[in-house]
């Protein structure tokens, strides 16, 4: 049976790393060495350093680009790593087309650092595909596509702004964190590059940070490769290790994961003290049904806006089971506050006038029961309406 006849489930499990052909032994084997003897002067082996290329580390590239549907997989040191080393795929003059609510620190990176070697932007909503058009300069190299967006869940259509980019030259990236290839496969959309934080669903259990990235054609995986290994932020034989063994759990944790967000989010919907609820499986969610259809699922993360700032303090005390901490996608629940964690460097007009409250809060579920995570949400919502009433 070829492997690509296998499903996805039985694919994280069975590869060609199934086992170790020297050993039987089945799990990679970790190999720390930092160089690599050579048989002669004219004779070079496969390995000579480990910047260069690692066995580990070659796995979990390997692997990750068999689950992602592309040509070369790149294991780097964060997520961070990843999305900055394929930044310097572009030349000073350049310009990006970004989305408009990005994750904070490619934020940072985009406009304190590119912006310093020559490399221009625009931001955009871009769920809206007119605007993104309007955006393209004469010097457009780059759209970059965050989808579902961080903090507020907004998707974009990877289809058509791949197609767009193609009608201008220009490369897609698309950061798949939120989604993995579990749900959403960009380039089978038409993407160029896709790009993972691999701390978050991939490894998955809040014990390692790293990054990923996939390119679609061999062209561009060798330039990418000469920048990963001239910039050289690759990724530890030990955290290498941790995320191939967190990807083999990855469909089970991700079924249950987004079945509870799906369930937390409709409940949240109808709670006291809540504004508005963000997240693409609910069906008034206005990019509900490009979701269902580019992806096979809503995913885990979802974002809520308190009524005002002021419950924000007082809803954070109260709830008990997630932790109240940066990142997402572990196993446990975790709770952020975009506005002075994964936002804190976007300038607070700027972060408002995108819709990042300072009542906004994000979830990232994890796999505690979902009835216990609801009834934790409740009963700190009930407190703090019977505070509130009590006050008035």
């Amino acid at each position: 049976m070829f492997m690509n006849a296998y499903s996805f489930d039985t694919k994280l499990l069975h590869n060609k790393y199934k086992f170790d052909p020297a050993t039987g032994g089945v799990s990679v084997p970790i190999q720390h060495a930092s160089t690599f003897h050579q048989q002669s002067v004219s004779e070079f082996g496969k390995y000579d350093y480990s910047r260069s290329l690692n066995p580990t580390r070659e796995a979990l590239e390997e692997i990750i680009a068999d689950l992602e549907g592309g040509c070369r997989g790149f294991a780097f040191s964060s997520g961070m790593a990843a999305i900055s080393t394929a930044f310097l795929l572009l030349s000073h003059g350049d310009h990006i087309v970004i989305t408009e609510d990005v994750y904070g620190g490619t934020f940072r990176m985009v406009t304190q650092v590119l912006n310093r070697f020559g490399i221009e932007h625009t931001f955009v909503d871009m769920t809206d595909l007119k605007a993104v058009e309007k955006a393209v300069q004469h010097n457009t190299a780059l759209f970059y596509v965050e989808t579902p967006s961080n903090p507020l869940l907004k998707v974009t259509d990877i289809e058509a702004v791949s197609s767009l980019a193609k009608k201008y030259g220009a490369y897609t990236f698309v950061d798949n964190t939120f989604m993995t290839p579990y749900l959403q496969k960009p380039l089978e959309l038409g993407a160029d590059l896709v790009l993972h934080s691999a701390t978050k669903f991939l490894s998955g259990h809040s014990d390692t940070v790293a990054g990923l990235a996939v390119a679609r054609d061999p062209e561009l995986a060798e330039r990418l490769y000469s920048l990963q290994n001239s910039f050289g932020a690759v990724l530890g034989v030990q955290d290498a290790w941790l995320v191939m063994r967190g990807i083999k759990t990855l469909s089970v944790r991700m079924k249950q994961a987004q079945d509870s967000a799906g369930r937390i989010a409709r409940f949240l919907k109808d709670a006291p003290l809540i504004k508005e609820v963000f997240y693409p499986g609910l069906e008034d969610h206005p990019q509900f049904a490009l979701q269902s259809k580019q992806a096979a699922g809503p995913g885990a993360v979802l974002s809520f806006e308190l009524q005002n700032a002021e419950l924000l303090d007082a809803f954070i005390e109260k709830v008990h089971l997630p932790v109240f901490a940066v990142s997402l996608g572990a196993v446990e629940s975790i709770l952020s506050y975009p506005a002075k964690m994964s936002h804190a460097a976007m300038p607070d007009q700027e972060r408002r006038s995108l819709g990042i409250s300072d009542g906004l809060l994000r979830l990232s579920v994890g796999l505690e029961h979902a009835d216990d995570l609801i009834a934790d949400f409740k009963q700190a919502l009930e407190q703090m309406t019977t505070q509130k009433e009590g006050i008035l």
